[in-house]
Order: structure tokens, then sequence, then C-alpha cells
């Protein structure tokens, strides 16, 4: 298993790699519109959508994608739409620090199918505009935050194996634990220390990242209740040995557009600016 999973990680890498460094803004945009549609059928699958219902869904996630991907056509959409973003975003902070966590302490399931459709639609979509946004600034970008995630995942996965002992959220993933949690922020200080020596860069950058970490943590965990929810492991088996494009997305969806919203206060953090 520990095998299948290390070898698809690395297939998904190297072809991450590529299309991040070799494809145009517009062909990576389309590129990441095709994860998140099977992000999107993955999620119908959760909240238990009729196949009628879960191509509307899939449909009108196309839809709203498209109509972000016109600045393409017609730059001077572009600062209405920066505007739009601005908005979306402010709301996803609200989400993700404040909606979220209290989901998750109460654990109520929601059976309104409408009303989930609607929360999936602001966990995907704005996932999907910080994977654009974030590359169009810098494509090193993009990989630094991706790599925040990663680094988290990994020293958490590890660290929860060897020394795990104190459960996080027995209810939601038993599977966590808190020496999981301080294995992913070791981790990530080490990363962001790196990259501060490396890049002659303020140590606030290493806040920052923390922060990423957290919300990464919660957005872990949020998919995972909705999984336990619907009583399945995995959202899919479309990535041999890691489940579903949501399992490998979970921790990005709370993170990325958070980052890429948050990015010009960190670039003055910074010194950058």
């Amino acid at each position: 298993m520990l095998k299948e999973r290390i070898g698809t990680a690395l297939v998904l890498f190297v072809l991450f790699l590529a299309a991040v460094f070799y494809l145009s803004d517009f062909q990576w945009a389309l590129l990441m519109l095709v994860v998140i549609c099977m992000g999107a059928w993955e999620w119908a699958f959760l909240i238990r959508l009729r196949p009628v219902a879960t191509r509307i869904f899939i449909g009108v996630t196309i839809a709203l994608c498209a109509l972000m991907l016109w600045k393409y056509v017609n730059p001077g959409m572009f600062g209405l739409q920066q505007q739009m973003n601005i908005w979306l975003i402010a709301l996803l902070t609200i989400f993700w620090a404040l909606v979220v966590p209290l989901w998750l302490v109460f654990r109520r399931e929601m059976k309104n199918q409408v009303l989930m459709a609607i929360v999936g639609l602001l966990v995907l979509i704005p996932t999907w505009l910080a994977l654009d946004g974030l590359r169009r600034v810098s494509p090193m970008l993009l990989l630094a935050v991706m790599m925040t995630v990663w680094i988290a995942d990994t020293a958490a996965y590890f660290a929860g194996k060897k020394y795990g002992r104190h459960k996080l959220a027995p209810a939601i993933s038993p599977g966590k634990t808190w020496e999981g949690v301080a294995g992913a922020m070791l981790g990530v200080t080490a990363y962001g220390v790196v990259l501060s020596q490396a890049f002659d860069l303020s140590y606030w950058l290493v806040v920052g990242l923390l922060a990423l970490t957290v919300l990464s943590i919660v957005g872990d965990l949020f998919e995972s209740l909705l999984k336990r929810q619907a009583g399945i492991k995995d959202s899919s088996n479309l990535l041999p040995g890691h489940g579903g494009v949501l399992d490998r997305i979970d921790g990005l969806t709370s993170t990325l557009p958070l980052a890429l919203f948050y990015f010009p206060v960190y670039h003055a953090i910074l010194g950058q600016a």
C-alpha cells in the first residue's frame, strides 16, 4: 500500500511539474478545470446527488468557471473579476476560519442537498481560481504554497504512524493524532526556515506557513467529516493508494484561495513590495 501510494505520488508530482512550468495560462486553467470537475463529481457522490442532479452540479461548476475564463478572451473583464474575487475570498475567510471549525465541533450532518451543493461550489471554484491565480503570479509561488501542504501531510503521516498516541478528532478521523499535528508543524517550520535562509526572507514567512498548515488540517478534517457521514473511506478510487481527487486536494481547498488573497500582505511583511 505504501509503495503504491509513493509511486502514484511520484507520477502525479512529475506530471504536475511539467504542467505548471510548460503549459500556457489558458491551458493550465483548462487542465485545472478538469481536475475540479472530477472533484465536483466526487462531491456529488459524497452528498448523494442523483445522476441528473450530479450532471447539473458539474454543469454549474463548469459554467461558473467558464465565466471566469472569459478574462482570457476579454481582458476588459479582468478588473471586475478581481473585485468579485476579493469579495469571494473574504467570504471564504469567514467560511474556513469560523463556519467550518464550528461545523467540526458540532458535527451536524447537513441533509439539504441544495445547501451542500452550494457549499461544494464554495469549496471547489475558489480552489480553481487560486490554482489559476497563484500560477499567474508565479509558478514557483504556487509550488511553494502547495509544498507547504504536502510537507505538512507527509510529516503528519509519518509522525502519527511512529508516535501517534493522542487522537486529534476521534469522532471525525480516528487516524489523525496530535503527534501528527506536531510533526506537520515541525516539518513546515523547517521548510519555512530553509526558504527564509535560501531567499533572504523575513522569518515572518514561517508564521504565514504555519497558519496555512492549520488551515490545511481544517480542510482535511472537513472532508473526513463528510466522508464519515456518507459512510465511505475515500471520495473515489481514481488515484491508486490515494483515493480520489478530493482526498488529494482537501488540504489545498482551505489554503490556496486564502494564500492568493493574502499574498499582497505577505509580500509587504516580507519586504518585497
